[in-house]
């Protein structure tokens, strides 16, 4: 019998989603490649990089945990956030990586040493390798600078529509990043916020086209809540809108959506911050619609010295791989 070639699957995004999609998906015989962001200036990563010039080390670091075949003494090891003194805040992995990057010189030789530390089982790609800052420019004409001030929103009120995303200076493609697009066999956008997990890989200068050539199938996993700032009152429309804006009309294949409604006590978690399960208003689209329960049945907490403000409800990572697998059996 002639010995099959494993699916190559390539997730873009970058935070907890991307986490999550890589821990349910690894545990099929599938090739996997994270394609991440590089435009986290919050929290330890952003103190990392305003204070020693490395490039943002915590979404690249999630995903190497969650490729990890090492012993979870080491996966904790590099999720471990010190929670008193100077270093109250950091995480170990984030200094670790920029550690590393500083030692043997690039951020590319860092990841394959971390790799190879925590053993693991797919690759890791820097959507880019240059340094640059997310900006949005508001319908009122505010420009704001900075992912973790689009991100976290301090204004309870509505904050102005983002109406356009750029980086500053512009940002060049990783070849391997682009390489990776050109020989997959099913590509995973998100699941992440809209615009400071998933559109900033597309605002990077070759990544749209990459995409748009790719002979692989497009998947957009949809995002559970609408987030304050970024996509008040969207609907699963609005995102799919917003996301073409930057991708391009026509690219995506598959949107998967969560059907199931998530526990009361989250609702009203995130009601305080003006935030709602997203309204599946797809009706009669380009795409094929894949609608699952997707949701993890725990309401998740984080470390106490963890500043960032962080969703509570995520994606179940079984049920979102076994969804993706369906897809690639049917094409494959």
């Amino acid at each position: 019998m002639q010995h099959m070639k494993k699916p190559h699957i390539v997730i873009i995004g970058g935070g907890t989603g991307t986490y999550v999609a890589l821990m349910g998906l690894k545990k099929y015989p599938v090739d996997l490649t994270a394609i991440v962001t590089m435009m986290d200036s919050g929290g330890s990563s952003g103190k990392l990089r305003d204070e020693l010039g490395v490039l943002p080390p915590g979404d690249v670091r999630q995903c190497l945990v969650a490729l990890a075949k090492s012993s979870k003494r080491l996966r904790d090891l590099f999720m471990y956030r010190f929670e008193e003194g100077e270093l109250k805040g950091h995480n170990f992995g984030n200094i670790f990586l920029s550690a590393m990057e500083k030692v043997s010189g690039s951020m590319e030789s860092a990841i394959e040493e971390v790799g190879d530390i925590l053993r693991i089982q797919g690759k890791v790609v820097p959507v880019t390798y240059t340094n640059s800052e997310l900006c949005v420019e508001l319908e009122n004409g505010e420009t704001i600078i900075g992912e973790t001030h689009i991100d976290e929103v301090k204004e309870k009120l509505n904050r102005p529509k983002i109406v356009r995303a750029f980086l500053k200076p512009h940002a060049k493609a990783n070849k391997d990043a682009l390489s990776a697009i050109q020989t997959a066999d099913l590509i995973i956008i998100g699941p992440g916020d809209l615009y400071t997990s998933i559109i900033p890989n597309l605002l990077v200068d070759g990544i749209p086209r990459a995409l748009q050539k790719a002979q692989a199938k497009k998947v957009f996993v949809l995002n559970l809540m609408t987030k304050h700032g970024q996509t008040t009152k969207y609907t699963a429309s609005d995102h799919l809108r917003d996301l073409e804006q930057y991708l391009g009309k026509n690219v995506i294949d598959y949107v998967l959506l969560n059907t199931q409604k998530p526990a009361m006590e989250a609702l009203e978690w995130y009601k305080q911050y003006n935030e709602v399960q997203v309204k599946d208003d797809l009706e009669t689209t380009p795409y094929t619609i894949i609608r699952a329960e997707l949701l993890k049945d725990k309401i998740v907490g984080k470390s106490a010295s963890d500043t960032l403000k962080r969703s509570i409800i995520r994606h179940d990572s079984d049920k979102l791989a076994k969804e993706i697998i369906q897809v690639i059996n049917k094409i494959i």
